[in-house]
């Protein structure tokens, strides 16, 4: 059998986004489908779907609400069938702490992205990967308030990063401004919702989809990319 081809890709996206988690997941589905034909480069950039909320957060009906001009009904179907895509994308956005259960909050992602960020660079692709999906069981599972200096070095440490070193990467201007870069790179490239996954550079699929659809996105860049 021969090696297989690894594609570099790049996905902007935010913890606080569902159809993020969903968009991994079926990615994950995809390379499945190639049974070892292609491996997966991974590396995350910063978008923020609400770079204004406050540090206190928004409790996310209510943000729906403000947002989107959604009734609680309309709210709960488009909850339906993110449950359901989850669902079939092999992740969870249910709650699984202890009851009784807190309620769905949003935050301000700002830090978590100045962690994302140096994990990446710090520790590389596979460490950031871990840390980000850290963030998304924290935020969706556990419904931690992930906007708060505390939570966000407690799943750093969970993930075997180092707290202080953390703390520095929550002070830094420097990745401040390199997280401000990535935000600025996605809307050069047209990039107003996530997630949106760039492959090699070069070729964009948005948004979450089927298993499917990645693995034959992944195929027909391979075949197209020189390796």
């Amino acid at each position: 059998m021969s090696e297989p081809r690894r594609l570099r890709i790049d996905i902007w996206s935010d913890v606080m986004c569902p159809w993020c988690l969903v968009g991994w997941g079926g990615l994950q589905k995809g390379l499945e489908l190639l049974d070892g034909e292609i491996e997966a480069d991974v590396r995350w950039h910063a978008f923020e779907l609400n770079p204004d909320m406050p540090p206190e957060g928004e409790e996310s009906t209510a943000h729906i609400a403000r947002k989107y001009g959604s009734t609680p009904e309309q709210s709960r179907a488009v909850q339906g069938r993110m449950r359901e895509a989850a669902q079939g994308a092999g992740v969870s956005l249910e709650y699984e702490g202890s009851e009784p259960a807190p309620e769905r909050w949003m935050w301000n992602t700002f830090l978590a992205h100045k962690l994302l960020t140096w994990a990446g660079e710090e520790f590389g692709p596979a460490k950031q990967t871990e840390l980000k999906l850290a963030l998304f069981e924290a935020h969706f599972n556990h419904r931690r308030k992930i906007g708060e200096r505390d939570v966000l070095l407690d799943v750093a440490s969970s993930v075997g990063l180092d707290r202080a070193g953390a703390e520095a990467a929550l002070d830094s201007e420097e990745l401040a401004h390199k997280v401000r870069a990535e935000e600025r790179a996605a809307w050069d490239m047209n990039i107003t919702g996530v997630p949106a996954m760039i492959i090699e550079n070069k070729y964009m699929i948005p948004g979450a989809q089927p298993a499917e659809a990645y693995a034959n996105a992944l195929r027909r860049v391979a075949e197209k990319v020189p390796a």
